[in-house]
């Protein structure tokens, strides 16, 4: 029989948005914008989303882009959690502090 190599896909939806608040402890709100065509009128209109992530290290940081995954529900509200950090903010909050 031919060997059949599976790969390591992940079946979880994941979703790419910015932060929006760190201010509870390992755990980030994470905005989604979303575009979507009107059924009726065609015309694109806006939507967005927050979700509740899990960040372990607190890694993240408010204006970071981000890159979330679905997971179990870890508490009431938080069924995601951090991926990876595609691109960071230009100014830390805490930094802007310190420079000053």
């Amino acid at each position: 029989m031919a060997e059949t190599k599976t790969q390591n896909v992940s079946a979880r939806n994941t979703k790419i948005g910015y932060v929006v608040s760190t201010s509870m402890k390992k755990t980030i709100v994470v905005k989604v914008d979303m575009q979507k065509a009107h059924r009726l009128y065609r015309r694109v209109i806006k939507r967005s989303s927050k979700f509740y992530a899990h960040d372990e290290k607190n890694t993240a940081h408010v204006g970071d882009v981000v890159l979330i995954e679905e997971t179990r529900p870890l508490s009431r509200l938080k069924r995601w959690k951090l991926k990876d950090i595609i691109r960071r903010a230009a100014l830390v909050p805490g930094e802007e502090k310190a420079a000053s």
